[in-house]
């Protein structure tokens, strides 16, 4: 079995390849939202998080050669395990919205909310998939720092974040409870 640095390096690697794929999407996703009426919110933290995410992945490659600690095996497959785990929940929650999924928020005014897929038992199922993959990643490494200061750095993101689609959905705290998940975007760049 390779080491858990190798195993970390293989996975970023897919990692980009996914984020490439992500983009792209969500760019096209972005332009035929927009053209068809779409209004776009929360401008304000998207280069904030698109900067995390990037941060992120330079510190995940970077902690395991700054600072090399012993990693049990088992520890880094568990840890690639609920990051596969995870991609493959962002994937379902990005196939249930169709072309309404964008790394932005994007309303589409008057569509029905998405209730297929991940969204039949979650509110923000994308947003649980980031959460287990920015805690899950960097332990496939040994990365313990990087782990926990993404999974704070995130949630402090996602409080904003979830704030401020919930706001351009006309969703508040005190409609929220058990309303299925709005559509639009969901996620990280």
């Amino acid at each position: 079995m390779p080491g858990p640095a190798t195993l970390l390096d293989a996975y970023l690697l897919l990692l980009l390849a996914e984020r490439a794929v992500e983009l792209a999407l969500s760019t096209r996703n972005t332009r035929r939202a927009l053209a068809q009426g779409g209004r776009e919110a929360g401008r304000g933290h998207y280069p904030v998080m698109v900067l995390f995410h990037g941060a992120f992945l330079v510190a995940c490659a970077a902690e395991p050669r700054l600072w090399p600690r012993p990693w049990p095996p088992g520890l880094s497959l568990g840890a690639l395990g609920l990051a596969l785990l995870a991609m493959a929940l962002r994937w379902w929650a990005v196939a249930s919205l169709g072309r309404r999924w964008s790394t932005r928020i994007v309303v589409l005014p008057g569509r029905p909310l998405v209730t297929a897929g991940p969204y039949r038992f979650l509110r923000h199922p994308n947003y649980l998939a980031v959460v287990l993959e920015l805690l899950a990643v960097p332990l496939i490494g040994g990365a313990l720092v990087t782990a926990a200061v993404a999974t704070l750095g995130n949630l402090a993101l996602l409080a904003v974040r979830v704030r401020a689609e919930e706001a351009a959905l006309g969703l508040g705290p005190a409609s929220s409870a058990g309303a299925p998940a709005p559509p639009g975007s969901r996620g990280g760049p």
